[in-house]
């Protein structure tokens, strides 16, 4: 992973880096050429000047001896030779031309010969009538610059300097500029990649980090954390939310192992009652006399245990992804009416008086009735369990503007504090209630899920221990 990244980062650094060299190659070329043509420039000015001085006859400077004008025209006509290959035309407004053609056949044959003055008329033509040219043409398939110049005495232009020259004495050689350009590249590539590859061993090993600790959970160790030694923000972060799935997919499975475990236990508890009574009564360890009172225990752990599977299907159906609800509008007043009517036997063996204080009644909700059904039923059933006889139990509906809110409360034995946390886990029962046949623990798990399926909620809204406890949950209005 490291090695991708690196090339792929390397290789946009060389694609930018040639893309901003070749830029700047051209660029130093231009500049150049810009600089070579403004002292051409300057050279054909000062060439006019000294041809402008001699009064007698513009081309004296060609005649030998030193002091004059003209000597000095001719070692100036020379240095600019030197310098740009140049062949230099001297015309007056008469027609007389004088050049340095025998110096530039002397010195470089191919350029001269491909000179041919008759081209220079339009040139010619334009500098006469007092106007500064610098042109680049084609010539024989080679490129020329000119620059032309008039030169002036008494206020008239008198006659033209031209200056023709190879295009590549005043722009220079491509590679004059690639080379320097590209050693410029290379080295800040070079640089680039030290310091791009150190960054990248510096970030990427958090990440490694992260990698082997991912790959420790993927075969089950939930206990591992990460801890990034000079992480960047974005990395500790990404370290942060790890340990935090990390925290929670432990969680997860401490509970599916408590799960499988509390399920067992649950299981085989009624499972070694049934066998254990059954084989007394084979093996004659329990006289005939006493087969009516331990079959029915027998049964009682037979309902036990139908109850504890049937409550499992039940979770286990309402976890499924695709699990759906059938929303309808019913009254939730005659739905918990009814609920009291299914437990009236059990109310009455203990002597347990309900009463309903219902505003409004009736109250339409839009839910899964079944499901409604199942929580109420499954509060009732808790209410009762933990009730003292002749105690009381209190039904309540309330409307909220769009939400309703029903309740369910006891005067029985209460709820800890310390048990509240956990009072909706699966098969958790407080200390009080375990003990044999007082439930599996499964109930109020069901109830919470069948609220969050409605996009709602449930909660313990009043409990102290030894005064009740009040459940409530919300619905939203027809």
């Amino acid at each position: 992973m490291f090695t991708r990244i690196l090339a792929v980062v390397l290789v946009t650094i060389l694609m930018l880096t040639v893309g901003f060299g070749a830029i700047g190659a051209f660029a130093m070329r231009q500049e150049r050429t810009n600089a070579r043509l403004e002292a051409l420039t300057g050279q054909a000015r000062e060439i006019a000047w000294l041809a402008a001085r001699d009064s007698t006859s513009p081309f004296s400077f060609f005649s030998a001896g030193t002091g004059t004008p003209g000597s000095y025209l001719e070692h100036k006509a020379r240095e600019v030779y030197d310098a740009y290959g140049a062949y230099i035309m001297v015309v007056d407004r008469y027609g007389r031309v004088m050049d340095n053609l025998s110096t530039a056949l002397r010195e470089d044959p191919d350029f001269a010969t491909s000179l041919n003055r008759d081209e220079l008329g339009n040139e010619l033509s334009r500098v006469v009538q007092g106007e500064e040219v610098i042109l680049r043409t084609q010539l024989q398939g080679a490129s020329i610059f000119t620059v032309g110049v008039p030169y002036v005495r008494s206020e008239q232009v008198q006659g033209a300097v031209l200056i023709r020259t190879p295009a590549q004495q005043v722009e220079g050689s491509v590679w004059e500029f690639i080379l320097p350009v590209a050693g410029i590249a290379l080295g800040v590539f070079l640089i680039a990649t030290c310091i791009l590859s150190l960054y990248l061993r510096r970030v990427m090993k958090p990440l490694r980090t992260l990698t082997e600790a991912a790959d420790a959970m993927a075969g089950g160790d939930f206990s591992v954390r990460v801890q990034p030694d000079n992480a960047s923000p974005e990395v500790g972060a990404l370290a942060s939310a790890f340990n935090t799935m990390s925290e929670k997919l432990a969680d997860i499975e401490r509970g599916r192992r408590e799960f499988v475990a509390n399920v067992s236990h649950e299981l085989r508890s009624p499972l070694t009652s049934i066998n254990g009574f059954v084989q007394g009564m084979e093996d004659g360890t329990i006289p005939p006399e006493d087969h009516g009172k331990y079959l029915h225990i027998v049964a009682e752990e037979g309902q036990r245990l139908s109850k504890l599977v049937g409550e499992l299907l039940s979770l286990s159906r309402l976890e499924r992804e695709d699990a759906a609800l059938e929303r309808t509008q019913f009254d939730l007043c005659e739905l918990m009416r009814r609920a009291v009517i299914r437990r009236v036997n059990d109310l009455e063996a203990k002597r347990i008086e309900p009463t309903f204080d219902f505003d409004p009644d009736p109250c339409p909700v839009n839910a899964d009735r079944d499901r409604i059904e199942e929580v109420v039923i499954n509060l009732m059933d808790n209410a009762i369990k933990f009730t003292p006889e002749g105690g009381r139990i209190a039904l309540r509906v309330r409307q909220e503007k769009k939400k309703v809110i029903a309740e369910v409360q006891d005067n029985g034995i209460g709820i800890r504090e310390e048990d509240l946390p956990r009072l909706f886990d699966r098969f958790f029962t407080a200390d009080r209630a375990h003990t044999s046949g007082k439930g599996t623990g499964l109930g109020l798990s069901i109830c919470q899920r069948v609220m969050e399926m409605h996009g709602e909620r449930i909660w313990v809204s009043h409990t102290s221990e030894g005064e009740g406890t009040t459940f409530s949950f919300s619905l939203p209005a027809a």
